[in-house]
Parts: structure tokens; sequence; C-alpha cells
């Protein structure tokens, strides 16, 4: 596997995890789950299926020192920058660019930097298994077994069977759903025919850039203008003039969801997005009431409480409460319901439009 790459999209933002993540510490950065940062825990479960030189990242130019100091293993040529936030399409596509330029016979995995994955020698065993998918020509998508009926995440729908890989089956995708209701959701639940859709993709780097001119012309036309700069002196100014060509769409809706030849390798490997404060209690450890607690204070005085998440540097005091997240930073504090944590982003919509930007 010498021409097999991990490229990590790590220029998100995270704002449903607010007051923790903010424009300059978004979640990747943040050790929210274990002892390191997200982004540093995404990067050591790759070893040792990649070795450092192969692993490319994708952020923006304000994140760069912050993730080298993360991961100073990973070469300071793999770290490519976007010049300023265009949404996962044209980052995947630029990393994309960089990559094929240097090795015409990649085959690239497009990671997240901010997930967490709690059986690492699976999710490794699955990406070769992937691997092995793309070189029969497949765009492989890694499918969540689904535990619940979630509204929160796209599905899959699986279609025929391709082959067993590596112990895992692989199966024809016959398309994506994005976030349906719940009614819809436990339909598909109970047919057994769907995944949930984890926003990682294993292809051809050839391939890949096959779907966005097919898809995306525009796009497409714009990149490969830039590769021939690649490694250059004029790629910075050529980046540049592309970018601003640009329109914001997230790779989903810019190739994935009419991607032709692809297939879905449904697999449980502890995989949890992170993406609100509700999944963040999912993953911690709870004690024998439901409760979690994350931060440097050991000491709290727990009452009558259930179900309840608290992150705090402080002592932190609950009486009578069931279901609450307790969110502390030094300038900012957040209480809600356990069911009501995917109404935080629209705070942050909130303090954008009063221009309380010192809050984000």
């Amino acid at each position: 596997m010498e021409h097999y790459y991990a490229l990590i999209m790590a220029g998100g933002g995270g704002t449903r995890l607010w007051p923790m993540s903010r424009q300059d510490t978004p979640k990747q950065l943040l050790p929210l789950v274990e002892d390191t940062s997200m982004f540093k825990t995404s990067v050591d479960r790759l070893a040792p299926l990649f070795t450092p030189d192969r692993i490319y990242v994708v952020t923006g130019r304000k994140y760069l020192n912050a993730l080298r100091a993360h991961a100073p293993e990973i070469p300071e040529r793999n770290f490519v920058i976007e010049p300023y936030g265009r949404e996962s399409g044209p980052a995947a596509a630029l990393g994309l660019t960089v990559i094929q330029k240097r090795d015409p016979e990649a085959t690239v995995a497009i990671l997240t930097a901010d997930h967490h994955i709690t059986k690492k020698d699976i999710f490794r065993d699955v990406l070769a298994a992937a691997y092995e998918l793309a070189q029969r020509g497949y765009i492989a998508t890694l499918g969540i077994s689904p535990s619940y009926p979630a509204t929160g995440f796209g599905y899959i729908r699986q279609g025929a069977e391709i082959a067993e890989i590596n112990g895992f089956k692989t199966y024809e995708s016959l398309g994506f759903t994005e976030k349906p209701n719940v009614v819809t959701a436990t339909t598909f639940l109970a047919s057994g025919e769907y995944t949930w859709n984890s926003g990682m993709f294993i292809w051809k780097a050839s391939q890949a850039l096959s779907e966005f001119k097919r898809q995306q012309p525009k796009m497409y036309e714009q990149f490969m203008e830039l590769m021939p700069a690649v490694d250059t002196h004029e790629y910075e100014h050529k980046l540049e003039e592309v970018w601003e060509k640009l329109d914001k769409i997230s790779l989903d809706y810019a190739v994935m969801e009419g991607a032709e030849n692809m297939a879905v390798i449904p697999a449980d490997f502890g995989w949890n997005d992170v993406g609100s404060w509700a999944s963040m209690y999912d993953v911690l450890k709870l004690d024998k009431f439901g409760n979690g607690f994350k931060g440097n204070q050991p000491e709290r005085v727990i009452l009558d409480t259930t179900n309840t998440l608290v992150y705090s540097d402080k002592l932190v005091v609950t009486i009578g409460v069931d279901d609450l997240i307790a969110i502390e930073t030094p300038d900012a504090l957040l209480i809600c319901h356990k069911d009501r944590t995917q109404d935080v982003k629209e705070v942050v919509n909130h303090l954008l439009r009063t221009k309380n930007y010192k809050f984000l």
C-alpha cells in the first residue's frame, strides 16, 4: 500500500460544541474525550497503516501552527492550506490535487479530524479493505451500523454484495439520504439495508478528480490550472487566483451524492462524530447514576442528579437535576437540556447576528 494516503480534513469549526469550540480553537484542537486533542488522536490511530509521510492535512492558515505542534511528525509540505473557508468540496479537491501531482498512482482516504473511534484496530482493518475495493474501481465509503433512528446523520442504502474483503462484507451503494425525519429513520433502521454516512471516503485520486470533472466541471478546470504550479514558486499566487473563483459547497453535495461506482463497507469500529454535547455525553465514562464529568477539578457535589454532563474546571454542585448539560469556560456558561444540544448552533448564529465576536 505504498501509494495509499490519508487526507485529514481539519478546517471545520464545530459550532454545536460552543462554548468550548471557538473560531480560534475548534474542536479538533481540543482534548474533548481523550488526553490529547482530537486531531492528534486522529493522526495517532492511523499508525502503522499510514506512515507520517503519507498523511496529509487540509486546514486553514490560522490553525496551521497549532496542528503542526500537535503532530510534528507529519512533514510540513503535507499540510495543505486553504486561503479561506470554502467548505469541504473545494478543500477535498485541493488536497486531492496536491497528492495526485506528487503521486499519480495515489489512492486517498478522506478522513475526519474530530471524530471519536474506540476500536482503532478494526478501523485500520476496514481502511485496508477499502483500499482493496478502490483498486477494483469503486469509491468506498465507511458505513456505520446504526444503533437508533438518528435524524442528525445521512444514510447510505446497501445494494448487492460485492465481495468479502479482509473479513468485511462490501456492498454496492444505492444512494444517500440526508438527515431523514424520525419516521423515515425508523423505517431505515428496521429494514437493515441502511448505514449511517461517516463522511469518510476512499478512492483513487484520479477517479476522485474524474468525478469532479463530471459533476463540477468549472471547479475541476480551476484545479487543473493549479496542478502544474504545485511545488513551484508560483503555487501560492495561483492558489489565490483559483480560490476566489470557487463556490462554497460540501463534498457530499459536490460529488458524493451523484458519484458512480459507489460502494459501502458497513462496520462497527466504535464511531461517534462528537457533533454535539449530547454526543459527547455518549462517549464519556459515566457514574452509576449516568452522570459524566470533564475538567481539571476533581471535587464535585452531586445530590439527586442523573444523566447529566458537566464540563468545568470549578467545583460544581448539582441538586435535583436530570438530563442536564452544563459547560463552563472562563467567559461563558452553557446550561441546556440534553435533548436541546443541537440548538447550540442557534446560539452561535445569534452571537454572529449581534456581533458578539469576542464570544465566538
